[in-house]
């Protein structure tokens, strides 16, 4: 890991060193608005079932809710039900009734393995953490983060319309991004165990060791995933969806970003881990880090609340995106960003490790 050509920040924060880290699974692609609409969707459902009280009764005495009954959105009896979940035609500033994506949250519990293991003595359930952050994009990043700009269009699309279904979710924090990995994880859970098959790992945030490795694609001395040491191939094509010359966006082929499969993958099949929006990992954020962490599967990290300082809710993002220049497309540029602020110009994609094939280097047996 490490630089791989000038710093021309001056920040001096990614020394060459190596490091070894177990096997993973990431997705070729970011995610994209169809995939996470899918999260939303889901929560939105979810919600609804129980304001109806769609339940079904399970043998061992418990309530699950029902997700075979349909609902009937356009039944007004239906309408009056949610009537909480809406924002009323007064006051939606529209002149229209619109549904309140604030009231979609995904409530979860997570437990705290690190710190349970430091403290043996202490009740388990004193690590168990609870989680509901509000899971909608935002939106409006398209329009707060660029002043003076008409960037309305993009703003009322990009998320919902389904032309936009394979370009990647932007306008997410590094929360909500946990969100999503960890009901994906429960999906993915509730499918195997239907099949009676066991259930290794769960899907979250790559660290940024895991990232850089998965960037590189094989190529350790060069500085960008598909080699180098240039940014356009022999035909005078660039190669990702950045910010090229003096700012011509266009240049590339996309004004702001691009659909997550464009672009040549690298020597892991992976697409677009340099440029179109970068992506948030699970490290927090110390310019020193590198000289402060374990050889064998470093990572920095910890978890925070509203009382943490500001600097420690720095979470690393990596590949660089539409709105940044060539150096941070470079496999080893680290940059940050406060885990719960959203960009137009941040996604994320999610890893899977399967302990004892990443070990082995064989296929794991299912």
């Amino acid at each position: 890991m490490g630089a791989s050509d000038e710093d021309i920040r001056g920040r001096n924060d990614a020394s060459v060193h190596t490091v070894q880290i177990v096997g993973f699974y990431m997705d070729a692609t970011e995610v994209s608005n169809a995939e996470y609409r899918q999260f939303t969707n889901f929560v939105r459902d979810s919600i609804a079932h129980f304001i109806l009280g769609d339940f079904k009764d399970m043998p061992d005495g418990s309530q699950h809710i029902d997700y075979r009954k349909r609902i009937n959105w356009r039944d007004p009896e239906v309408q009056d039900q949610l009537a909480s979940l809406y924002i009323p035609a007064e006051q939606s500033g529209w002149g229209r009734k619109e549904f309140d994506v604030s009231k979609l949250r995904y409530h979860y519990k997570t437990f705290d393995l690190a710190s349970s293991v430091q403290n043996r003595n202490d009740s388990r359930t004193k690590y168990v953490q609870d989680h509901d952050p509000e899971i909608y994009p935002d939106t409006t990043v398209w329009m707060r983060q660029f002043n003076y700009a008409f960037n309305e269009p993009i703003a009322m699309q990009y998320f919902w319309f389904t032309g936009f279904n394979r370009y990647p979710v932007v306008g997410v924090n590094y929360k909500q991004c946990e969100a999503f990995c960890e009901w994906r994880t429960q999906l993915w859970k509730t499918e195997r165990e239907k099949a009676r098959m066991y259930t290794e790992s769960r899907f979250r945030l790559p660290s940024e060791q895991e990232w850089e490795w998965a960037a590189r694609g094989g190529r350790n001395m060069s500085p960008y995933p598909w080699g180098g040491p240039y940014i356009i191939n022999k035909k005078g094509c660039y190669l990702a969806n950045f910010k090229p010359l003096r700012g011509n966006y266009a240049a590339d082929g996309g004004l702001y970003t691009v659909p997550v499969d464009k672009y040549n993958a690298n020597d892991y099949g992976l697409k677009n881990m340099a440029g179109n929006v970068s992506e948030w990992t699970s490290s927090a954020y110390f310019g020193g880090s590198y000289n402060q962490m374990a050889d064998m599967n470093p990572n920095v990290t910890y978890n925070t609340n509203d009382n943490t300082p500001l600097f420690m809710k720095r979470k690393v993002v990596r590949g660089g995106s539409w709105r940044d220049i060539q150096y941070y497309l470079q496999v080893s540029t680290r940059d940050y960003e406060y885990e719960d602020t959203s960009k137009a110009y941040i996604g994320f994609r999610c890893v899977y490790t399967e302990v004892v094939p990443a070990l082995s280097n064989r296929r794991p047996m299912r």
